[in-house]
């Protein structure tokens, strides 16, 4: 399993400068990022090299933070890659709440409430999850 950092942020010019700086500066390194506009503040989803480390490093910077387990899932770059996970998971009745893929990579994250079912249909089905170290490290 690997963690997704999100992040409660206010909708305004050089917060996101400030938190992408405490990361560098805590020689943490961002491997994917989300933003979600909600008017006045945002949500940024980070996929972060060392998770744990950069959840106490923006707390103590006064960011508002949280860890959420998510599935990183590697695809095959090729068309109809992303309808067959899709595919596996509504035929299984399994929702997805919440992704964001990585397409350089072909890395693909979910979060959801189902996500240890999410991974054992997965994998029945010859999807590959990534440990932490291959989803952090890429």
């Amino acid at each position: 399993m690997i963690y997704q950092l999100t992040v409660f942020l206010d909708n305004r010019p050089g917060r996101l400068n400030v938190l992408t700086g405490a990361l560098s500066a805590g020689s943490i390194n961002i491997r994917a990022m989300a933003i979600q506009d909600r008017e006045e503040f945002g949500l940024v989803k980070l996929m972060v090299d060392k998770p744990d480390e950069a959840l106490l490093l923006l707390k103590q910077n006064g960011f508002a933070c949280a860890l959420k387990p998510v599935l990183a899932i590697f695809l095959e770059d090729k068309v109809g890659g992303l309808h067959e996970l899709t595919k596996t998971l509504s035929d299984a009745g399994l929702n997805i709440q919440d992704a964001y893929g990585m397409a350089a990579q072909s890395v693909f994250c979910i979060e959801s409430k189902q996500l240890e079912k999410i991974e054992e249909v997965l994998e029945e089905k010859g999807f590959r999850i990534l440990s932490g170290p291959e989803a952090y490290g890429m």
